[in-house]
């Protein structure tokens, strides 16, 4: 069983809309404009690369990221990795070229089918809604997430308001930046 990786950007209050500057948010760029640059803080980032076998995108995100990663230095081991899109409405002929094997998944039942094959990690960037549907089917095995000092009230949240059970989680990495960012990283608890 491969294991599903949620990592985001996220505010205090749990926002993770348009960090890196996507139209229509009126905070876009969040967490450029808003919070000192440190290297160090996104380190996590970069290790995601090399440990993921796999990127997982819902098609917002795959529209918006395919756009401009495949040429991105800063994302290149992201080309040549298998890519897998959730969208009940993008067709085949919709995803970019040059960006590596992209295979559309018509459901969370198809994402829990491909959780079952053979590979590395599976990692979901951004994909707010995806994110959301993804931790109330209880598919999502590992949050990492990089916690921003800001307060932004409206905007996409992480999190879904579902009623539903408690979930437990266990902190298995932290750690704190002179910037205030804060590096969670939480295993769900089955």
């Amino acid at each position: 069983m491969r294991t599903l990786i949620s990592t985001a950007f996220v505010s205090l209050d749990g926002v993770v809309e348009a960090p890196g500057g996507e139209p229509g948010y009126r905070n876009a760029g969040w967490t450029f404009k808003d919070v000192e640059f440190l290297p160090e803080a996104f380190e996590i980032k970069g290790r995601e690369q090399k440990e993921a076998g796999a990127l997982l995108l819902g098609r917002v995100s795959y529209e918006s990221f395919s756009a401009v990663w495949p040429d991105m230095a800063d994302f290149a081991d992201y080309k040549a990795m298998p890519k897998y899109v959730v969208s009940t409405t993008l067709a085949d002929g919709d995803l970019v070229d040059g960006w590596g094997e992209t295979t559309i998944l018509r459901s969370l039942d198809d994402v829990a089918a491909l959780k079952r094959t053979e590979g590395g990690p599976i990692i979901v960037h951004g994909s707010a809604t995806l994110g959301r549907a993804l931790s109330d089917a209880g598919l999502i095995d590992r949050y990492h997430l990089l916690v921003f000092p800001l307060l932004l009230g409206a905007g996409k949240r992480l999190f879904s308001d579902t009623d539903k059970d408690a979930q437990k989680l266990r902190l298995v990495e932290h750690e704190a930046y002179a910037n205030g960012i804060q590096k969670n990283v939480f295993d769900v608890v089955r």
